[in-house]
């Protein structure tokens, strides 16, 4: 079992911060097809959630039934990121987390996220900053180094290890390598091997298999999947019963269905209809329904199909006979997951299996 000083993740799985992705919306998706440990928000900046800009503000809500939940915030100046640390946990996350491994070019300009492993005294002072405000745990997200001649990770470890840090997430690539070539989980086990607080894994594990084989070959205590969770929300629940030595006819048998696509993506987009404008709502959805379709033989097809659609109800009528085709092809019988499509009317067709 994963443990963040006295909370306990179970399974040790844990959904990545992704910017613009991993919205409440999102993460609710992902607890309820389960299997997932902890949930995090796409990173925050304290600079605009300490200035109290709306966007930000809106953007730290969740509800209840995400927990487990961190918060991930990101900046260069110690007192404002400690400040942001008190309204993380004033508004209640579970945890508090600081990233210092994203390698976007607008963040390294603004000397965070990567850049600060460039700076460990400063990296220091500012882990040192916020562990003080805070009553939840407090986690650390970096990367191997900034480049292949700058791998100061095992260094950054343990400064988080000494200043009380709960447990750190490493990404093993360099923010010069930005998501190219392969992650290198000799640095994982590396890491967990000079530190006594628990490591977390991540990078290229888009598989259970993978996620397991991170965990074996490293011996870190949990395993965090980012891009992996968009094409296959369902990684999670796969992961666990892989976990928990399930034989490979269950874990077969918890793969998604061509009805539990239809239906997760239906859901999806009721929540954001129901919560957001619809011409985001129409925007969003259509990103992530490529992600969804991801593996269909014809998912290229709606995709295009969509790409054009300006109207709620065109977009529900190019979703159901996508699928209504994919059903017949498939000669499917009943899906498995929490989402299981109904009848064509009422909520949008849509019936959630709790």
């Amino acid at each position: 079992m994963l443990r963040l000083g006295p909370l306990a993740i179970h399974p040790p799985l844990v959904l990545a911060p992704m910017a613009g992705i991993t919205d409440t919306h999102f993460r609710s998706i992902i607890r309820k097809v389960g299997g997932v440990g902890l949930v995090s928000m796409e990173f925050i900046s304290s600079e605009s959630l300490t200035r109290g800009v709306e966007r930000t503000l809106n953007m730290i809500a969740f509800e209840q039934e995400e927990r487990p939940l961190a918060i991930q915030i990101y900046g260069s100046h110690a007192d404002r990121m400690a400040l942001a640390a008190d309204i993380v946990e004033e508004v209640g996350a579970d945890v508090c987390d600081i990233n210092m491994g994203c390698p976007a070019n607008k963040i390294l300009k603004g000397c965070a996220g990567a850049a600060l492993m460039g700076d460990l005294k400063l990296a220091a002072t500012i882990i040192a900053s916020v562990k003080r405000r805070l009553s939840v745990p407090l986690t650390v997200k970096f990367r191997a180094g900034l480049d292949d001649r700058r791998l100061n990770y095992l260094e950054l470890g343990r400064i988080c290890e000494g200043e009380g840090v709960a447990a750190v997430t490493l990404h093993p690539r360099t923010a010069k390598q930005f998501y190219s070539g392969r992650a290198d989980w000799a640095r994982i086990r590396a890491l967990k091997e000079a530190l006594s607080i628990p490591v977390i894994g991540n990078g290229d594990v888009t598989s259970p298999v993978e996620a397991a084989a991170m965990m074996r070959e490293t011996g870190c205590d949990g395993v965090m999947i980012g891009r992996g969770a968009l094409q296959n929300p369902w990684i999670f629940r796969q992961t666990e019963a892989l976990l928990d030595g399930a034989s490979p006819e269950t874990i077969a048998s918890l793969a998604p269905t061509v009805s539990d696509r239809r239906a997760l993506i239906l859901h999806h987009f009721q929540r954001l209809r129901d919560r957001e404008e619809e011409k985001h709502a129409l925007h969003r959805i259509r990103t992530f329904t490529g992600w969804y379709t991801h593996g269909l033989p014809n998912g290229r097809s709606l995709r295009q199909t969509i790409s054009s659609l300006r109207e709620i109800s065109s977009f529900i009528d190019a979703i159901e006979e996508f699928f209504a085709r994919e059903l017949a092809l498939s000669e499917e019988r009943a899906p498995v997951g929490p989402f299981t499509a109904a009848p064509r009317g009422g909520a949008m067709g849509l019936t959630i299996r709790t």
